[in-house]
């Protein structure tokens, strides 16, 4: 069983689903709402312990009831919630309107901008008994570069999901044993923007998993030679969370190797988008065993 350390965000979604998109100064009636666990960080956890890993997640939430409610969905999939402080701020959130498939929304990270260096230092523990630490960007960039340097410290893997997109400064991407973008994270990532994806993988041999839809992922050898773990083919009903969870697999099986973690993450990411909501379609272990059994 690998254990995970995740660094990143906590949010709750609320989707409001209307036949139209409310005008400026207009009140509509809403067909129906929801409340789904969410944020990058809480995704990519629940994803690795749904699949066998023992997670540990690292983030802020507000002392309020949004709060109080994800760390008990996280305890339920079995994620060590120790280390998740409480802050000042109301818990994140993301207020999602549907309509007509396309969807407009709007994002108050809360308090997963209040966590600290402070927190990372104070859950060290985890990371000296962590195979894998994985982050993103949800949470402040001072936060994460320090996670970087204390799993560096441990001598531990640190991977690093770059989204939302920014420019990443040349001391994380040096601390970073493995960068998981897709094409426009990994022009933004390394401002290589005109530069053919397929070279800038080639100049950091070993060290970057590009995601490319349902094309599949790319990666290159240590020794620089470009491989392609091609998709599966499935019946996508919604792409919400396909990447967290190829990100919180690729954690999960890294101690099996590159090439069978990044099949086993891409077959994870392929089953996420067979049922609705982020976490709602993350696979089990048992589902991917069988998954990959007849694929």
């Amino acid at each position: 069983m690998a254990r995970v350390v995740v660094v990143g965000s906590i949010n709750m979604d609320l989707v409001t689903e209307t036949d139209t998109f409310p005008r400026l100064g207009e009140t509509l009636f809403g067909k129906r709402f929801a409340q789904y666990p969410g944020g990058k960080g809480a995704n990519q956890a629940v994803a690795a312990a749904r699949l066998g890993a023992e997670v540990t997640l690292i983030g802020c939430v507000g002392d309020d009831a949004l709060g109080a409610q994800m760390k008990t969905v996280l305890a339920r999939e079995g994620v060590d919630t120790r280390w998740i402080a409480t802050g000042r701020e109301a818990t994140g959130i993301a207020q999602i309107t549907l309509s007509g498939g396309d969807n407009a929304i709007v994002v108050v990270s809360g308090a997963n901008y209040e966590l600290s260096p402070a927190d990372i230092d104070r859950a060290e523990a985890a990371f000296h008994a962590a195979d894998v630490v994985l982050a993103q960007l949800e949470v402040p960039l001072a936060t994460v570069r320090h996670a970087a340097r204390v799993a560096h410290a441990y001598g531990k893997p640190f991977f690093l999901n770059p989204a939302p997109a920014v420019a990443l400064p040349e001391e994380l991407l040096e601390l970073t044993t493995l960068l998981t973008p897709n094409e426009h994270e990994l022009a933004a990532a390394l401002q290589t923007h005109g530069a053919a994806w397929q070279d800038v993988l080639r100049r950091r041999p070993g060290r970057i998993a590009m995601t490319h839809g349902k094309d599949g992922a790319y990666y290159t050898t240590e020794d620089g030679e470009l491989k392609h773990q091609p998709g599966f083919s499935v019946q996508a009903v919604d792409t919400t969370g396909a990447g967290d969870t190829f990100n919180g697999a690729l954690a999960a099986f890294w101690h099996l190797g590159m090439a069978e973690a990044m099949r086993r993450a891409n077959a994870a990411g392929a089953l996420s988008v067979t049922r609705a909501g982020a976490q709602g379609g993350m696979p089990t272990l048992a589902e991917l065993e069988q998954f990959l059994t007849s694929h």
